[in-house]
């Protein structure tokens, strides 16, 4: 019988989907510019878009370390952002961001 920790790097590897809405002075200050190159720098896939209501959203397509690591450099936002909050839910995937990362029109 096979461990199933010989299993463990096909776990580690799946996608999960998931929507951050950042708050704070993120519109106006190149955030959705920083949130792209921080998703192409750590490979994850979807999109980024500002809100009529002055939040960001970051729609992304990654391993759950990627989000890990994806979340605490939206937390930390550009230089010239304050970023006050970022909430996070689980979203369903959209294959048609499985190819790269893309600043989506506002809404």
């Amino acid at each position: 019988m096979q461990s199933l920790l010989q299993f463990w790097w096909v776990v580690s590897d799946l996608k999960q989907a998931k929507r951050y809405f950042v708050s704070g002075m993120v519109q106006g200050v190149g955030y959705r510019f920083f949130a792209q190159a921080a998703a192409e720098q750590l490979r994850v896939s979807g999109f980024v878009r500002n809100l009529r209501d002055g939040r960001v959203e970051v729609f992304a397509m990654a391993t759950v370390q990627q989000h890990v690591e994806l979340r605490a450099m939206l937390e930390r936002g550009p230089r010239f952002s304050s970023v006050s909050e970022v909430l996070e839910e689980v979203a369903v995937p959209d294959s048609q961001y499985e190819g790269g990362f893309v600043i989506n029109p506002s809404v």
